[in-house]
């Protein structure tokens, strides 16, 4: 998966499944995703090691990797989307995504 598709996989993920991530897990996430810190920055910030930030980022993957392969909600969200681009009532997909958010 390259880079920006990588980040937007799992900022998507995040989004889904981010409540089920721990306070610490969350705020690392935050920090290098949305915030766009980098391991250093996030490292200072929580006073660790940068290997200690990257080995949490990894596993936090590894989680949202986890919750999608047992839930798959995004997934089913991606192929629910799809069949919704087919619908010619412009109402009828407004109210279809919506209920998706």
């Amino acid at each position: 998966m390259k880079k920006l598709e990588n980040h937007v996989y799992y900022n998507l993920l995040f989004d889904i499944y981010g409540n089920l991530l721990n306070e610490r897990e969350k705020e690392i996430f935050t920090l290098s995703s949305i915030e766009d810190l980098s391991l250093q920055e996030i490292a200072d910030i929580k006073r660790v090691s940068k290997t200690a930030i990257g080995t949490a980022l990894t596993t936090i993957h590894k989680k949202l990797d986890h919750y999608e392969e047992i839930l798959q909600i995004l997934k089913k969200e991606e192929a629910i989307l799809k069949i919704v681009e087919e619908i010619k009532d412009e109402k009828v997909k407004e109210k279809i995504v919506n209920a998706l958010k």
